[in-house]
């Protein structure tokens, strides 16, 4: 895919602390119930910890006791890139910013009681929170 937004490993390096560049840039998974975004529970915008582009809004935030902030859809559908992944000996389904392809999380179809009965389980570290005004 052809991202927006193309840096080198280097510029990344230099823009993200470390935490944050192994998550994005090297699908890292940070610890469950550990990330600052989990309860956050204000109106407003999630995006991409990378490059700023808008990926989920808090209404479509819900509990889903996975220990990591899930949401039942991306903002736009084309909002973030979908990939096969089966590095973990099973099938999973990758989900990467679209704009700069960096690691947002995986997508589960285990939403139970929401709308579209998906699961968008993400990393704290791979988002930002933009406060509704």
């Amino acid at each position: 895919m052809d991202y927006t937004v193309t840096k080198s490993d280097e510029q990344w390096r230099a823009e993200l602390d470390a935490d944050r560049f192994a998550v994005l840039r090297q699908a890292a998974t940070e610890t469950p119930f550990t990330g600052e975004l989990l309860d956050e529970e204000r109106s407003g915008l999630y995006t991409c910890g990378a490059c700023g582009a808008e990926l989920f809004e808090s209404g479509t935030k819900f509990d889903s006791g996975c220990g990591w902030p899930s949401f039942y859809e991306s903002v736009r559908p084309d909002a973030v890139e979908l990939i096969e992944d089966d590095s973990l000996g099973m099938m999973r389904t990758e989900v990467r910013c679209a704009s700069c392809g960096s690691h947002l999380g995986h997508v589960f179809p285990d939403g139970y009681g929401t709308p579209t009965g998906d699961r968008y389980c993400m990393n704290s570290l791979a988002l930002s929170f933009e406060p509704e005004k």
